[in-house]
C-alpha cells in the first residue's frame, strides 16, 4: 500500500523557502500536493474553498500583513479550521515565540536548519509522521 498523499498548505512569503520545500518533497520522491499562500490573508482565502482544504499547514512566523501568530489565533478561533494540524516552519528559535505558538495550539515547531540536507531530513520525518496520522476531513 502506498503512502498517503497529503495536501499541504505552505504559508510563506519568501519565494526561496517555497522553492526549497518543493525541491525537498521532490527529492524525497513524495507526491504531496503543495498549496502556497504568501501571507495569512491569502491563506484564509484558500481555506474558504472546501476543495482546497489542506490536511496540514506549514506556517512561517515572520510574514507581512498578518504574522504567523496572528494567523494561528484566527485559525484556532474558527470552529472547523481549528482542527487542522499546523506546524510552524521558521528560523525563529525565540523561546517566547515557541511558547506562544504552543499556547495557541500548534502540532509542531520546526526550526529551519542552515544545511539543505538537514532541512530535507526534517521535512522527510515530518511528512512521514503526518502520513501515518489519522487526519480529519473538514
Amino acid at each position: 500500500m502506498g503512502k498517503k498523499k497529503l495536501k499541504i498548505l505552505l504559508i510563506e512569503d519568501d519565494q526561496i523557502e517555497i522553492i526549497k520545500l518543493k525541491r525537498a518533497i521532490e527529492k524525497l520522491g513524495m507526491e504531496h500536493h503543495l498549496l502556497e499562500a504568501q501571507n495569512g490573508e491569502e491563506a484564509l482565502e484558500i481555506l474558504k474553498d472546501d476543495l482546497s482544504m489542506p490536511n496540514i499547514i506549514f506556517l512561517d512566523l515572520n510574514m507581512p500583513k498578518i504574522n504567523g501568530l496572528e494567523f494561528l489565533k484566527i485559525l484556532k478561533a474558527d470552529s472547523q479550521l481549528r482542527y487542522l494540524p499546523t506546524i510552524i516552519l521558521t528560523t525563529s528559535n525565540n523561546r517566547k515565540d515557541v511558547l506562544a505558538c504552543y499556547e495557541v495550539g500548534i502540532a509542531g515547531y520546526i526550526l529551519k536548519p542552515l544545511k539543505y540536507d538537514d532541512y530535507v531530513n526534517k521535512i522527510d520525518k515530518t511528512l512521514s509522521y503526518w502520513c501515518e496520522n489519522e487526519l480529519i476531513k473538514i
